[in-house]
């Protein structure tokens, strides 16, 4: 199925309206972010960006570049949904796939735009969103679990996470990580053989892709590589790669050829 201009319109005009709904919210609840209590990287570092202490968005270059993970999640959608949709991954599945890369992006936002203890936590559940469907996806495909199963175990994993994510804040990012990798782990071995037709091709971009932004987001975190008042920010492109990686798992789980009836 082509992707066309069409596609990319009604896309780009959703992420458009996100970033209205979002803005408003802001205005709503901002800019006194002092007020709230602090993300804990406040206590250590939230990335090379300097802060705009008293600005309605704090860090803007870091939360503009979140609405890269919103456009991919609304394109998913739209193709999902689409009269000409032809693959072996369900629409539904594929259409909650871009929610949670939506997820992602707005919940990057609101930690970036306010680096709030709230802000963070819907970015780190959108992370967790993202790869719990992965590792699920991969375990419902390698088990032949029903529609049903799979949603219940979904559920269970997605509350799992956000259950430590609540009660041990300190392990956000290595959760995300285990939960990642172990998706990556069992869709390469049991899962691909399972998906008819599938180009590995696509996982295997997203997985490079996404060393790539693991790799300048630690120079970001660092400060190796670093200048707080520029609008080339490290930890930017991580959020663009970041969706580029999920634009490729989108487009391997895509690619499965359609049952025949």
């Amino acid at each position: 199925m082509p992707i066309t201009n069409r596609h990319f319109g009604l896309a780009a005009m959703l992420t458009i309206a996100s970033m209205a709904a979002i803005w408003l919210l802001l205005t709503m609840l901002g800019p006194d972010w002092l007020a709230y209590a602090p993300a804990t990287c406040t206590q250590t570092r939230c990335f090379c960006e300097l802060p705009r202490i008293g600005a309605l968005i704090v860090q803007p270059t870091n939360s503009w570049s979140s609405y890269g993970y919103a456009f991919a999640g609304f394109l998913m959608i739209v193709l999902s949904q689409s009269r000409t949709w032809n693959s072996g991954f369900h629409p539904l599945a594929a259409a909650w796939f871009g929610v949670t890369a939506i997820f992602v992006g707005l919940g990057s936002v609101l930690l970036h735009a306010t680096l709030t203890l709230w802000g963070q936590f819907f970015d780190v559940m959108g992370m967790y969103l993202t790869s719990g469907f992965m590792l699920v996806s991969a375990i419902a495909r390698w088990r032949n679990m029903s529609v049903r199963g799979a949603v219940l175990l979904y559920l269970a994993v997605v509350g799992g996470l956000r259950v430590v994510l609540y009660a041990v804040p300190e392990v956000r990012r290595s959760l995300f990580a285990v939960a990642l990798l172990a998706a990556i782990a069992l869709e390469m071995a049991f899962a691909r053989p399972r998906r008819p037709g599938v180009r590995v091709s696509w996982y295997l971009a997203g997985i490079a892709i996404k060393a790539v932004a693991f790799a300048i987001w630690n120079l970001d975190q660092h400060g190796l590589v670093c200048v707080p008042e520029s609008l080339f920010q490290g930890h930017a492109a991580w959020h663009l790669l970041g969706a580029t990686s999920l634009w490729c798992t989108f487009l391997y789980y895509r690619s499965e050829r359609a049952a025949k009836d």
